[in-house]
């Protein structure tokens, strides 16, 4: 078995429902353009208020995925 290397990278997921609606985004919208993803590590969460109302919830993702060893 060779071994594995990974790439970490941060993406911001914005949801009007909930962190984990944006979660879903974030990683859904990843999945789109990057191959094997493998975990999903929450970095940080807040929301954007207006108006003294909550509007978004934001959450920044760490996720991984392995590089293509070419075989």
């Amino acid at each position: 078995m060779a071994d594995s290397v990974y790439r970490v990278t941060e993406v911001i997921g914005v949801s009007s429902e909930s962190w984990e609606a944006a979660a879903r985004s974030a990683v859904t919208t990843a999945a789109n353009t990057v191959r094997d993803l493998r975990v999903a590590e929450v970095v940080r969460q807040d929301v954007t208020i207006e108006d003294g109302g909550l509007v978004n919830f934001r959450i920044r993702l760490a996720i991984s995925f392995k590089y293509d060893s070419g075989d």
